[in-house]
């Protein structure tokens, strides 16, 4: 055998352990904010991930915002410049409407990967947004109404209410004139009375020192605060069996920690009631009065958005 012979087949000896136990790194970012309790919990599953997936896949966090703008990391997603994004349906609705009717869910992610749910909205991400849907790492939070006047009935006519398009439908609904601006901006409108209120999550007022020029929070909550991984198609479809198997694994590592947000949620609720702000509740029927309005109103502006997947979405993640 040639020299030349001999160096081929040691080549290719040396070419095949290594071609199976190549190791692959993807791209990571976020949507929220580096200091936000979604990115340091996302942080340290990703240590567990990059521990145990040593010769198998790695996660490479790029940033926040500032490495890819919140509204822009859908389009990073699907174009493949990032692979996978720690983000919210309401910050890519530009390419896909549907996407913010996985706030309306009345099911857990745990129900929805068990009745079917997951693999309509998986099909539907892959043909919209070139997206595999991974998976939901922050369920349980709802949304509240905060207010500086107080209220008996659900009727928010006369007021003017704070919003984003994920409560702007249900606010109107009720009544509100409602108002579009920046987070940084709301405390100084509150401050002058440009807005009466606004819709945020149980959590995070403190963050923004809203509580200072808040006195109510509406309960119950509504909605299901949407925080979840999305990869790129093209990336999804490129790993090996071996670390689909694994990332998914992981992923349902990830949504089995989703018990904390209930926790987490009942320590904001007592936060604020210690930082003055008083809680307006209703009684049963109203209750649900409210809530329906709420469902009613979400569901509408998705069906009008994108009728037939819309369609099959409100199916698939209503309560049965």
């Amino acid at each position: 055998m040639s020299r030349f012979a001999i160096a081929a087949v040691l080549a290719a000896a040396l070419a095949a352990p290594a071609a199976s136990a190549q190791e692959t790194t993807l791209k990571v970012v976020s949507a929220f904010s580096e200091n936000s309790i979604y990115v340091k919990r996302l942080e340290t599953w990703m240590q567990k991930v990059n521990a145990d997936g040593k010769g198998v896949l790695q996660l490479n966090f790029i940033g926040g915002p500032r490495a890819v703008p919140t509204f822009e990391v859908g389009n990073a997603v699907k174009t493949g410049v990032v692979d996978i994004a720690l983000t919210t349906g309401a910050f890519y609705t530009n390419l896909m409407p549907e996407a913010d009717a996985l706030k309306l869910a009345q099911s857990t992610i745990a129900e929805q990967r068990r009745n079917g749910a997951f693999e309509v909205i998986n099909k539907i991400w892959n043909e919209r947004a070139n997206m595999y849907y991974l998976g939901r790492p922050v369920e349980g939070q709802t949304f509240h109404l905060y207010l500086n006047k107080k209220i008996d009935k659900p009727d928010l006519s006369g007021l003017k209410i704070r919003v984003t398009p994920v409560y702007r439908d249900f606010f109107q609904a009720l009544g509100a004139q409602v108002v579009t601006t920046a987070p940084g901006e709301v405390y100084t409108a509150l401050e002058r009375g440009v807005v009466d209120g606004y819709g945020w999550p149980i959590g995070g007022i403190f963050d923004l020192g809203w509580q200072e020029k808040t006195k109510y929070r509406v309960d119950p909550g509504f909605y299901n605060v949407e925080v979840s991984l999305v990869m790129n198609l093209d990336a999804w479809k490129r790993l090996t069996p071996a670390q689909r198997d694994f990332l998914t694994k992981e992923v349902l590592a990830f949504e089995a920690q989703n018990g904390f947000w209930k926790g987490d949620n009942e320590a904001e609720a007592k936060r604020q009631a210690q930082a003055g702000v008083q809680t307006i509740t209703f009684d049963a029927a109203t209750s649900k009065r409210y809530l329906d309005t709420a469902y009613e109103a979400g569901w509408k502006a998705i069906l009008k958005a994108s009728p037939d997947n819309g369609a099959k979405l409100r199916e698939a993640l209503s309560r049965k």
